[in-house]
């Protein structure tokens, strides 16, 4: 395409854009309104998500090393702890290092557990993370197969519903997102077709005088990414400004100690990104979608 013909354009599709000014404003709006819907629910998604991985990522398996087992047994232990496909991390711990974390844990009450110090009842112990947290039960089933093993502590009902109610919260979030991306796209295109229908007999004229399809359709093109952008300058300020207020204020939530969300860096830039992707691909398949039923003349 020549240089002066793509200047025309983006001259034209910028020129409907401001010439069709009432219905440019209702395409905005919709683009817009819509948006602030998405922006907000991909905020909360990502963040759930986030948290949700987290979560996994802490599940440990403590695998109790029999009292009676010799140095190297325990080493043997390690090895073939390390030996196992699903194995992610693996930390040797002594008892006289659970013991002390059982204190500091107590608080006032742990002091009564030094009594213990002279005669530890507690065992040296391999702490164990799977690659895959989902793999936690089934790698806690091998390592107890393990000689010198007395036993594995992982919280398996806890485990157990904190992964499946992962499981269904993403898949629910994903379905979600995906319904309310769908009537965006439904709202939106609607909106610009009625914008494309008051040009309908500006369009007959052009295929009559020999105009190709692209031709036509490039002004509309530009003009779709035109609304898209426009659109999405609204629900990326407002939500990036109370996604920074959140985390400058995220102290209010310190209660609740596994609530990490994701900080404003890079996030900020991500979900601008996706924001701004998706009111540009909404503007130009509405545009483009529209329109295309009145190339036929």
């Amino acid at each position: 395409m020549k240089f002066n013909t793509l200047k025309r354009h983006f001259k034209e599709g910028a020129r409907n854009t401001w010439r069709n000014s009432w219905m440019t404003v209702a395409s905005i709006g919709a683009v817009t309104t819509t948006l602030i819907l998405v922006g907000v629910f991909l905020v909360l998604m990502l963040n759930l998500n986030h948290i949700a991985n987290e979560l996994e990522a802490d599940v440990q398996i403590k695998a109790l090393i029999e009292r009676t087992a010799e140095e190297a047994d325990v080493a043997k232990i390690e090895e073939e702890i390390n030996a196992l496909s699903k194995v992610g991390t693996v930390e040797f711990v002594t008892k006289e290092d659970e013991l002390q974390n059982l204190i500091d844990s107590m608080g006032e009450q742990g002091k009564a557990w030094t009594l213990y110090e002279q005669d530890n009842p507690l065992n040296d112990a391999y702490v164990v993370t799977a690659a895959d947290p989902v793999e936690t039960k089934a790698l806690a089933q091998e390592i107890e197969k393990i000689d010198n093993v007395s036993s594995v502590n992982f919280g398996e009902d806890y485990v157990d519903r904190l992964f499946t109610f992962n499981k269904y919260a993403r898949n629910v979030g994903l379905v979600l997102i995906g319904a309310l991306l769908f009537t965006a796209i439904f709202l939106i295109s609607n909106t610009i077709k009625i914008t494309i229908l008051a040009r309908k007999k500006e369009i007959g004229i052009m295929k009559l005088v020999g105009a190709t399809n692209s031709f036509i359709r490039w002004p509309f093109f530009i003009e779709g990414t035109i609304l898209g952008v426009l659109g999405s300058i609204i629900p990326i300020t407002i939500i990036l400004i109370s996604y920074y207020y959140l985390t400058q204020n995220i102290y209010l939530l310190q209660q609740f100690n596994f609530v990490q969300i994701l900080p404003f860096y890079p996030f900020a830039f991500q979900i601008a990104g996706i924001i701004l992707g998706i009111g540009v691909s909404i503007g130009i398949w509405g545009s483009l979608m529209s329109v295309r039923k009145f190339l036929k003349v």
